[in-house]
C-alpha cells in the first residue's frame, strides 16, 4: 500500500533551522527551507490551509543538501526551541489485540488508559539511542502512531497531523504491578521527523527487526491503524484534552495512540546493544535505534 500524503520535516543544519518537504533517499538532493518557527506552526494550526503552507515554503530562501549528510540532524516534528513547551503521553491497551485488557464499569463506557512519557526534549529520533535504567526488568519496543497537536494562545488545541514512534518501555514493571506502569514509560520514546498532514491513518503496517551482535535476533509485523484500535481516535483526542493542564497556549501535545502486540509477547526479550529496526513500510518510514541500559542521555 502506498501513501501520497504530503509530508514536512524539520532539521537543523550548520546552526540554522529549516523545514523540508517530502522524505528523501539517502544521498538524494534535499531542498531545505528557512522557515521561523513560529510562521511553520501558525500554517500548521490550519490558518489558511495546505495553501498557505504551500506558500510559505515557496516564499523562503532554500538551500540544496544531500540527504544524509552528517551536519544535517532531523528533529522532531514542530519540537519548540524550548523542550519543556511540549508534552508527550499516550493511551495503554487501545488495541482490538488488547480487547481483554478493556475494563467496563456498570452501564459506562471504557475509558482509555493515559499516561505521561515525558517532554518534548525527552524525544529521540533515529540513529540516536533509546536509553533504559540500568536494571531494566522486561523493556519492549511499541510502534504508534504519534498525533501531533499545536494549542493556539487561547489554548485551543490544533491538529496538525501524525508521525510514527516507538514507545520503547518497561512492560516487566507493569507486569509486576500496574501502579508501576508510570515508571515503566520514563524510558526514551523514538519518534520519525517526518509529519504527514492528513487525517491519522485507518491502516499503518509494517515489520519490526530486532538485531543482536549484527544479526537479525527476532522479527514481527504490527499495525497501528485507527482500524486496528478498540478505542476510536477521537475519543482518544477528546479524553485528552478534558484536562486543562494539556490545553496550556502554546504547548505542542505529542500523542501515543497504543501499540500492537511486541516481541516479548512472541517470547524474546530486548538485551542491552539490541538494535530495534521499525520498518513502517505503508508510509516509507524507518526508525533505527540501539537500545542502552543505564548508558547516558542526551542534554535537555
Amino acid at each position: 500500500m502506498s501513501v501520497t500524503t504530503e509530508t514536512v520535516s524539520e532539521y537543523t543544519y550548520r546552526g540554522e533551522r529549516y523545514v523540508s518537504r517530502g522524505i528523501a533517499a539517502h544521498g538524494e538532493p534535499q531542498t531545505l527551507h528557512r522557515v521561523a518557527q513560529s510562521r511553520l506552526r501558525a500554517a500548521l494550526r490550519g490558518e489558511g490551509g495546505p495553501e498557505a503552507l504551500a506558500a510559505l515554503l515557496d516564499a523562503a530562501d532554500t538551500i540544496t543538501v544531500t540527504a544524509g549528510d552528517p551536519e544535517l540532524t532531523a528533529l522532531p516534528p514542530l519540537l519548540p526551541t524550548d523542550g519543556g513547551h511540549s508534552l508527550v503521553s499516550g493511551f495503554l491497551g487501545t488495541h482490538k489485540s488488547k480487547a481483554d485488557a478493556i475494563v467496563q464499569h456498570g452501564d459506562q463506557p471504557p475509558l482509555p488508559k493515559w499516561y505521561f512519557k515525558g517532554l518534548g526534549s525527552w524525544l529521540r529520533t533515529p540513529g540516536q539511542p533509546l536509553v533504559a535504567p540500568a536494571e531494566p526488568v522486561i523493556v519492549i519496543e511499541e510502534a504508534e502512531v504519534v498525533l501531533v497537536f499545536v494549542n493556539d494562545e487561547n489554548g485551543e488545541p490544533h491538529y496538525a497531523g501524525y508521525t510514527f514512534g516507538n514507545d520503547f518501555c518497561d512492560i516487566g514493571l507493569h507486569r509486576i504491578d500496574p501502579g508501576y506502569t508510570p515508571s515503566g514509560k520514563l524510558c526514551d520514546t523514538a519518534v520519525s521527523p517526518h509529519l504527514f498532514l492528513g487525517e491519522p491513518p485507518r491502516a499503518a503496517t509494517g515489520q519490526v527487526t530486532i538485531e543482536r551482535d549484527g544479526r537479525p535476533a527476532w522479527k514481527g509485523t504490527f499495525d497501528c491503524g485507527a482500524d486496528a484500535l478498540w478505542f476510536r481516535t477521537s475519543d482518544l483526542v477528546d479524553r485528552l484534552f478534558s484536562f486543562p493542564a494539556l490545553r496550556r497556549p502554546g504547548l505542542v501535545n505529542y500523542v501515543l495512540t497504543g501499540a500492537d502486540l511486541s516481541s516479548f509477547h512472541d517470547g524474546f526479550q530486548i538485551a542491552d546493544g539490541d538494535h530495534v529496526v521499525i520498518d513502517v513500510a505503508s508510509h516509507g518510514v524507518v526508525l533505527s535505534n540501539t537500545i542502552r541500559f543505564g548508558g547516558s542521555t542526551a542534554s535537555f
